[in-house]
Order: C-alpha cells, then structure tokens, then sequence
C-alpha cells in the first residue's frame, strides 16, 4: 500500500528530524519517506511475519539518524518515540473512525480504499506533531 505507505514514512521521517533537531529540508525527508515506504511495501510482499517491516523500517531510520550526525542515544530514543507516536496515532484515530463511522476493523483493512482514508489522519497527526515541536523549539531559542 504505496498510497499509505510513503505518506505515513515522510510524517515520521518529519516527527524524527523535529525530536532530533534536525533542519526540515524538505527533499531530503520526501526522498528518505519513499525510500522507507518501499521498503515496507517490498517487505509486506514476502510472507515475513507481521511486523517486520516496522522493526527494519525503524533500524534504517535510526542507522540514518546517526549517519546525519546524531549521538546513538539520541537516533534510538528518537526513532522509538517516532515509531510509538505513530502506533498510538493509528490505534487511536482508527478506533474513533471505525465508531463515528459504525464499521469494523476487518471492512476498513480489507478495502484499500478505506484504509488509506482511515489512515490519513494519523498522517496528519504526525506532520501537526513535527510543527508544534518546532514551533516550541524556536520560542524557547527566543530572547
């Protein structure tokens, strides 16, 4: 699911650089989201046990997260927050769809088309995340 997969990537490849103080440019996280959003899907195309994606994913991201120059303490705790903000945006903003919209969780993950408008949110969160941590950053820096 490209169409979920690559948007998903970039927000938490965007809630990533914010935890770690990274300077948001905007290619470099488009590029590293497609990356990891492939990544996923080539992976999800194997009959590998269910959540080997996330696990790789989160190697590559903190592998990168060093290889931009963060301390090793620095890209684990960044990518295990990253990864544990999207699970509880996903757990919590499909749960309260799937009320307010009085479905069930196996109709929403059996159509495509559901399960990209049913996860979008949780895209969003990430990006809205990423922004307010910023946005925090920059009035602490302020004189």
């Amino acid at each position: 699911m490209l169409l979920q997969g690559i948007p998903e990537q970039i927000g938490v490849i965007a809630l990533a650089y914010a935890i770690a103080k990274l300077p948001m440019r905007g290619k470099e996280i488009i590029l590293m989201g497609i990356f990891l959003g492939l990544i996923a899907s080539l992976i999800r195309v194997y009959s590998i046990p269910f959540g080997t994606h996330t696990l790789a994913l989160m190697i590559i991201l903190f592998l990168w997260l060093t290889f931009k120059g963060k301390e090793v303490t620095i890209s684990l705790v960044t990518t295990l927050i990253s990864f544990v903000a999207l699970a509880l945006f996903e757990v919590v903003i499909v749960t309260i769809l799937i009320k307010i919209f009085n479905t069930s969780q196996e109709i929403v993950f059996s159509d495509p088309l559901k399960r990209i408008l049913f996860t979008e949110p949780q895209v969003i969160m990430l990006f809205v995340t990423a922004f307010i941590i910023r946005r925090k950053r920059r009035k602490l820096n302020e004189p």
